[in-house]
């Protein structure tokens, strides 16, 4: 059993229980993949493999969107609107991967990246911001941290999608602290 329990920790930073850096930058970094799945506004299967699995399971890099499970009260506010899109955008589509090297996995294995639609070239993880069908992830630093606040705080004032309505009960319990922590900054 000792020998069990090693083994998995190994393979895990002890401070994050995120798995350790692996050489993903340069086995899906700027790869092209078809997307084959598409499980919520912000995780989908691409046509790659990884490991063992005939697809690699994908998560965007620095965007959180409404979460489908949302528990026993059901979806998320706005979490159907997110897949809807994600499915209009990428299902069956080929996409291009941008891996961070130093940053490759989250805490359930899957892969983050940044998914760029093929053959335009947009990032979708700017455009779920931008179109108001996520938030912008600000509880992990990442290299596009600043662009994704910025294009959250224009569809905020645009009353873009998730945005147009619903309240601070609404959003994931991450983002309810950052909008308490707005408010009391804000507050005179």
């Amino acid at each position: 059993m000792a020998a069990v329990l090693i083994a998995l920790l190994a393979g895990y930073d002890r401070w994050t229980y995120r798995p350790r850096p692996t050489h993903d930058s340069g086995r899906f970094g700027e790869r092209n993949a078809r997307v084959v799945h598409i499980a919520d506004g912000d995780t989908i299967d691409v046509d790659l493999p990884d490991g063992s699995k005939a697809v690699t399971r994908i998560r965007l890099w620095g965007v959180d969107t409404p979460e489908l499970r949302g528990g026993s009260a059901g979806p998320m506010h706005f979490a159907k609107e997110a897949r809807d899109f994600a499915v209009q955008v990428l299902d069956g589509r080929q996409v291009r991967l941008g891996v961070v090297a130093d940053d490759t996995r989250d805490r359930y294995g899957r892969l983050l990246a940044y998914v760029y639609v093929e053959p335009e070239g947009r990032m979708f993880n700017e455009m779920l911001i931008e179109e108001g069908f996520g938030y912008a992830d600000r509880r992990f630093p990442h290299p596009h941290r600043d662009r994704f606040v910025e294009l959250e705080s224009q569809a905020r004032s645009e009353r873009a999608g998730l945005w147009r309505e619903g309240s601070v009960d609404d959003m994931p319990k991450w983002r309810q602290q950052v909008e308490k922590r707005r408010k009391k900054r804000d507050s005179p």
